[in-house]
């Protein structure tokens, strides 16, 4: 399990999520240094940054939800900052999508600038049918991004949807043959890295201060939303179901 860095050419980035038998859900401690990462690449030289997962089978597929399901204030810090759920981040991220992207691996997606994805890519939110809130940013940012009646269906529901579906929304810009995925994303960053890196870095932080600005003033709502989530009966049920692999039975 790791987060791999790997320079490409002089001012791009790639970072490959790495923890292919669990479809690369992050541990905590791979969250953690998710967000150190981000903070070198911040302070760096780089002006474009690449993100994808390891494989061909998944992009992210969120929390390793097999590990610790804590969220403390602490803990939602370290998953805040891993998923840049409140930062306004400088440097433009470009994603790309190889293979399934779920929970907090959308979340991830979402602190991402232009992103395309594989045919084979699914999308969706399916905390709610483990009885998970969402807090990596998703109810905050998914509504900005594809809208009201789109976002409430994916989070409502937990369906996932197809790649195709997924541009149709917006939620990503283009879908990529799989053998082309990481050359559009590369060319894109090179594109990204070849303007004024004074310009392009205002821009982004403009556009991300606004929306971090935003889920700072809910973050205290979204922390007392999900501890009532997890001290409910239906998280222990939703989690328990979910590690034995059946259905949940919420009473």
């Amino acid at each position: 399990m790791e987060i791999r860095v790997a320079a490409h050419g002089p001012h791009v980035m790639v970072v490959t999520i790495d923890n292919q038998p669990r479809l690369n859900a992050m541990s905590r401690a791979m969250m953690a240094d998710l967000g150190r990462v981000w903070d070198e690449l911040e302070r760096g030289s780089c002006r474009a940054i690449v993100l994808t997962g390891a494989g061909p089978r998944a992009f992210c597929a969120g929390a390793d939800i097999s590990g610790d399901l804590s969220a403390s204030p602490d803990t939602a810090r370290v998953v805040g900052h891993a998923l840049l759920k409140q930062d306004a981040y400088p440097k433009p991220i470009v994603a790309a999508v190889n293979g399934d992207c779920v929970g907090g691996g959308v979340e991830l997606l979402l602190s991402t600038d232009i992103r395309a994805a594989a045919p084979h890519a699914r999308f969706g939110l399916p905390e709610v049918k483990w009885s998970i809130y969402p807090f990596g940013g998703a109810t905050l940012k998914l509504p900005q991004q594809i809208g009201h009646v789109h976002a409430m269906d994916l989070l409502l529901t937990g369906r996932l949807i197809d790649a195709v579906e997924a541009a149709r929304l917006g939620l990503i810009n283009r879908v990529v043959p799989a053998d082309g995925l990481m050359g559009w994303a590369l060319e894109t960053a090179e594109a990204i890295a070849s303007n004024s890196p004074s310009a392009v870095q205002a821009v982004k932080r403009q556009i991300s201060s606004t929306i971090a600005d935003h889920a700072r003033g809910r973050a205290a709502l979204e922390q007392e939303l999900g501890d009532q989530v997890r001290a409910s009966a239906h998280f222990a049920e939703g989690v328990a179901a979910f590690r034995e692999k059946r259905r949940p039975r919420y009473e």
